[in-house]
């Protein structure tokens, strides 16, 4: 946050929003400052998609997980094909739950710093699959680590009240 802070100071991106600034730099090209809020947006919001005590199935009568079953046909088919983001792309990114511009939720996935909202998707849950998320306590199982995700720490209600401000429910 500090280089970011840098470069933008003095400019007209000094007192926007973190997404505002996402979108100016990815609109003109300017790598550096995309590539610094992106980042801090990106492990910011998987901080937020974690949560003590919580992932398995989203709560049953909750929006998220209505949702969920509207537009994947049931939780166990969104189960598979995030797991399937997070687990097998190559290199350094990101698997999101994402909410598109039809109102329909989808899995996505992102390298590097790219992050959905330079898309135009609406940002609902995130896995970080750099290996410095995982690799102390995973090595090279990554699906192990989208599981244990998956299993104890995808917080719910995060992506609840993210699907609420998204979405045109």
């Amino acid at each position: 946050m500090t280089n970011l802070n840098k470069f933008v100071a003095g400019t007209e991106l000094e007192k926007a929003t973190l997404e505002e600034v996402i979108l100016k730099a990815a609109a003109t090209g300017n790598k550096p400052v995309f590539n610094n809020a992106a980042q801090h947006f990106n492990h910011s919001f998987f901080w937020e998609s974690m949560a003590p005590n919580a992932g398995g199935k989203a709560p049953a009568g909750s929006a998220i997980a209505a949702k969920i079953d509207a537009d994947f046909g049931s939780f166990d088919k969104f189960r598979e094909e995030f797991k399937t983001a997070a687990a097998t792309h190559f290199g350094s990114g990101w698997a999101w739950l994402v909410l598109d511009a039809d109102n329909k939720l989808k899995v996505v996935g992102t390298h590097d710093a790219d992050t959905p909202v330079a898309h135009g998707l609406k940002p609902i849950l995130t896995i970080d699959v750099w290996e410095h998320a995982y690799y102390l306590d995973y090595q090279n199982r990554r699906p192990d680590f989208v599981d244990a995700f998956l299993d104890k720490l995808a917080n719910w209600e995060f992506a609840e009240a993210n699907l609420t401000k998204a979405a045109k429910l």
